[in-house]
């Protein structure tokens, strides 16, 4: 499945018991050897009693994760198309709590992705000896980048952290560079989600997210919402936000504290495959 361009391998543990492990995930998600994807989603039986099911994320690289807002979108159309359940709207349980989904008629998913929090604790971002400097009610942060310069961050948690920076040019900003030394930077102690957010107008963004685990990738659901927020609050934007990303525009509001994203989901193909014998084979390769 895909939504804007993010894409996903989306299994079904209600008719199965599926043992997702790191291995498994990071099998699944190879582009040479496997399915290919940017995460892979797990459907399960929930464990909160207000939650139809239970959803989880797995990146590319086989770490578990809190939440991915274009997953979400997918997980819905998945669960309605796949017969599992009707109701709409869905709440699914993620790793920090419940969000709920909605599916319209034309197809769009909107998703309330929960609490929203910002700071250094919600990141868990070691501020010592850093500079900082208000905007609007925000705090940036002043990390330098190797070579020079700095990126004045905006922290961010949509459940997952995220560290956005406003540049001159999305599509000319230093994503693979900048954003792979912010991701695994060692003040973040669990990694972040590195955004590069255009300002074209007070409702209108372009992004370009370098995902933790996954790299960049066409569009980020939580990155857009992270984005939106820290744009709202540096006094840059006001809401709606459209969220042009390299997949395809996402519409993000933020009011009364509630934050949501709309945007499409869709599938790609379906099938069966054995995990097991796809590991199988990527373990043997690696022993050549």
């Amino acid at each position: 499945m895909q939504g804007s361009g993010n894409d996903f391998v989306v299994l079904d543990g209600m008719s199965q018991a599926i043992d997702m492990t790191p291995e498994r995930a990071r099998a699944l998600a190879d582009r040479h050897f496997g399915i290919g994807a940017d995460q892979v989603l797990l459907v399960e039986a929930p464990s909160h009693p207000e939650a139809d099911f239970r959803y989880r994320i797995f990146n590319a690289d086989g770490g578990e994760v809190e939440h991915c807002g274009n997953g979400a979108r997918c997980f819905v159309r998945f669960v309605h198309e796949q017969g599992l359940s009707r109701r709409n709207p869905l709440r699914a349980e993620i790793a920090t709590g419940l969000i709920t989904l909605h599916e319209s008629e034309s197809g769009e998913v909107s998703v309330d992705m929960g609490r929203t929090r910002c700071g250094p604790e919600a990141v868990a971002f070691d501020t010592t000896g850093l500079e900082s400097s208000a905007c609007g009610i925000d705090t940036l942060w002043h990390l330098p980048l190797p070579g020079g310069g700095e990126a004045r961050l905006s922290l961010v948690a949509i459940s997952n952290p995220h560290a956005v920076q406003v540049v001159s040019s999305a599509a000319t900003a230093p994503v693979l560079e900048a954003g792979r030394h912010i991701e695994s930077h060692e003040r973040f102690a669990h990694r972040v989600n590195a955004g590069f957010m255009e300002i074209v107008d007070r409702h209108t963004i372009r992004l370009r997210v370098y995902e933790r685990g996954a790299g960049e990738t066409l569009a980020c659901g939580t990155g857009a919402c992270a984005a939106a927020v820290a744009g709202i609050r540096r006094g840059l934007l006001d809401t709606p936000v459209t969220v042009h990303t390299r997949g395809g525009p996402l519409q993000v509001s933020w009011r009364d504290d509630r934050l949501r994203m709309t945007g499409p989901a869709a599938t790609v193909f379906s099938g069966s495959i054995d995990i097991d014998e796809l590991v199988r084979q990527q373990s043997a390769r690696r022993g050549l």
